[in-house]
């Protein structure tokens, strides 16, 4: 068990949110597919451990971990096994608290240009399975 009381793997059935901190992040229906893509820093994107409910103990996860100065604006919640169906994995990554890192995508440095299709790939598989909570 970690830290916030979360079992150590990730189980597929899991939901995750990924915060929004501007509008251009999503559309009126859907979280756009970069929002998903891997940081150049760590080559891994950052989500949480929760669900869309309940609203306000997801708003106040992503007011503490994940804005810094940013204002949240929303979240795009989608599942453990959606990720990996996109070839990715979920892996716990606390501190913070119900911290978890999308891992696995496709690196290719000598190729950026198709290193970052690929990527592009399976952001919008993922994205194409996530749900938007506006707040």
């Amino acid at each position: 068990m970690l830290a916030s009381g979360l079992p150590d793997i990730v189980a597929d059935d899991e939901d995750l949110a990924r915060f929004l901190t501007s509008s251009s992040q999503f559309n009126a229906l859907m979280a756009k597919p970069a929002v998903f893509l891997p940081s150049a820093r760590d080559r891994e994107t950052s989500v949480f451990r929760h669900g869309s409910e309940p609203r306000d103990a997801l708003w106040a996860i992503g007011d503490e971990h994940a804005a810094g100065s940013r204002t949240i604006r929303g979240a795009a919640i989608v599942s453990a096994r959606d990720v990996r169906v996109a070839l990715l994995d979920v892996i716990a990554a606390e501190p913070p608290p119900r911290h978890a890192a999308i891992r696995g995508w496709p690196l290719l440095d000598d190729d950026p240009e198709l290193q970052k299709a690929r990527q592009k790939e399976r952001a919008a598989l993922i994205a194409s399975k996530a749900a938007l909570l506006r707040r």
